[in-house]
């Protein structure tokens, strides 16, 4: 029998959780059951989609602000219907996108500073006819959003002007998951038919389809890095969980098949191009895999174990590191009240800088503006070296163009006789309230009236 063990340098990769009092305590995760990974990460905040009553909201959260979360914590409050899925802009550490079950996308600025009052969406952009279940930043060019709505469509936003851009249609049933590749040209998307396509999103033209995973349960999709391949995760006709490889060039059959195992839960895959390392972690599991991808190979490296299920994840971008302590990756892992990081490290014993482990990775600075990528031109984005550490970028102010400042809310068209009728009813609401409130105003002013009679007969 051989007993020649594959040469890595990640074979002995591990994962630690962070101790009660450096995770984030009191949290209210929302308890919507479309299928979203609730929590998105950056090096200052990580956002996760809010229990509120009264409309949709999510909380953003500075990551030094560990320990039991206030109940006073400002949410970041506009639409009407549950948060969906949110989205920080990849260079501006401080501008995040949502979408929400009222079927619009608001973009909000981040203050630096924790307030006391709910901050307010700067730009809304309110063109899907449904719910927008995925928001998603282009990689490579500024102020560039994809949003994928249940009206079957995906659409293109310059969020600076406020306007959208292009509309991708081609789906015949909801968006599950949505990925751009390395230099945000294609964007791959699994659907609830059961297909896998690659979109050239701004010529709204189906490059590739293929038969995804024969399951009915939620697929996902994730781009490998700076290849031509992507990884799905699925079910089998018998609900086993699988995870798939594919050569994007030609989806006729998938490069690798893996069976994982027969759990309920959706898998949740996330790819770090620096390490080639693909992180599987399922909904209602406590625990996440990690394999190489070498040489159209998966290795299977180890798993992080624990006795806490995780109803979502986020990983950190890798210029938001330690890199002192060879750590190569960091999740957010979302459980029931928690929010709980978890540091994935390699071994070593030189506290020297290790170049092998951290080569030059994708900064904060973008390679192209919105109108030179709407124009057509390509590029690679712009990487940093963490010899040094990483030094973000001084605070960028985003400031919306005046035209989407002035833009009115574009009212979506009432599509059935249920449509009317909530309408109806939430004007009559609307109208209610009004009349309550002038209604307590007349109280307040025949009151002052009988305060001023008394002072001046006095």
């Amino acid at each position: 029998m051989s007993r020649f063990v594959r040469a890595s340098k990640y074979r002995h990769v591990y994962g630690t959780a962070a101790r009660r009092e450096l995770s984030y305590d009191n949290v209210k995760v929302s308890g919507n059951a479309w299928d979203t990974n609730l929590v998105k990460v950056n090096p200052k905040f990580f956002s996760l989609n809010w229990n509120s009553s009264g409309g949709g909201a999510f909380a953003v959260i500075p990551l030094s602000m560990t320990g039991k979360i206030s109940d006073a914590l400002p949410l970041y409050r506009g639409h009407s219907a549950a948060v969906l899925d949110t989205d920080f802009s990849p260079f501006n550490d401080n501008l995040i996108a949502s979408g929400a079950e009222d079927s619009k996308v608001f973009i909000y600025s981040i203050p630096d500073e924790i307030g006391e009052v709910d901050i307010e969406p700067v730009v809304r952009l309110n063109s899907h006819g449904r719910k927008v279940g995925q928001v998603l930043f282009n990689p490579v060019a500024e102020n560039v959003l994809l949003s994928a709505s249940a009206d079957l469509t995906m659409k293109l936003w310059d969020v600076e002007k406020g306007v959208e851009k292009q509309e991708i249609t081609g789906h015949m049933e909801v968006v599950q998951g949505v990925t751009w590749n390395y230099n945000g040209t294609l964007v791959a998307t699994t659907c609830r038919d059961k297909k896998l396509r690659v979109f050239d999103v701004r010529s709204n033209k189906v490059v590739q389809v293929a038969d995804g995973h024969a399951g009915v349960k939620g697929s996902r999709v994730v781009w490998m890095g700076n290849t031509d391949r992507i990884a799905t995760t699925g079910f089998s006709k018998m609900s086993d969980r699988q995870v798939y490889v594919w050569d994007t060039a030609n989806l006729a059959t998938p490069l690798k098949t893996n069976n994982l195992d027969t759990s309920s839960g959706v898998v949740m895959p996330f790819y770090d191009g620096d390490s080639n390392m693909l992180y599987l972690a399922g909904k209602g599991d406590g625990n996440i895999r990690y394999y190489e991808y070498e040489n159209d190979e998966m290795f299977l490296l180890s798993e992080y174990s624990s006795n806490v299920p995780q109803r979502g994840l986020g990983f950190m971008p890798k210029r938001g590191l330690n890199v002192n302590d060879c750590e190569i990756a960091r999740a957010y892992k979302v459980s029931n009240g928690i929010v709980e990081p978890i540091s994935f490290t390699v071994p070593r014993k030189s506290d020297s800088f290790q170049s092998d482990l951290f080569p030059d990775c994708i900064g904060d600075e973008p390679a192209l503006t919105a109108d030179a990528w709407f124009g057509g031109e390509t590029a690679d984005p712009k990487l940093v070296s963490l010899e040094k550490g990483f030094t973000a970028s001084v605070k960028k102010e985003f400031v919306a163009s005046v035209a989407a400042q002035a833009a009115e809310d574009i009212v979506a068209p009432l599509k059935s006789d249920k449509d009317y009728q909530e309408a109806y009813h939430k004007l009559r609401q609307e109208n209610e309230d009004l009349k309550n409130q002038i209604a307590q105003k007349d109280v307040k002013i025949r009151l002052l009236e009988v305060q001023l009679e008394q002072l001046s007969s006095a």
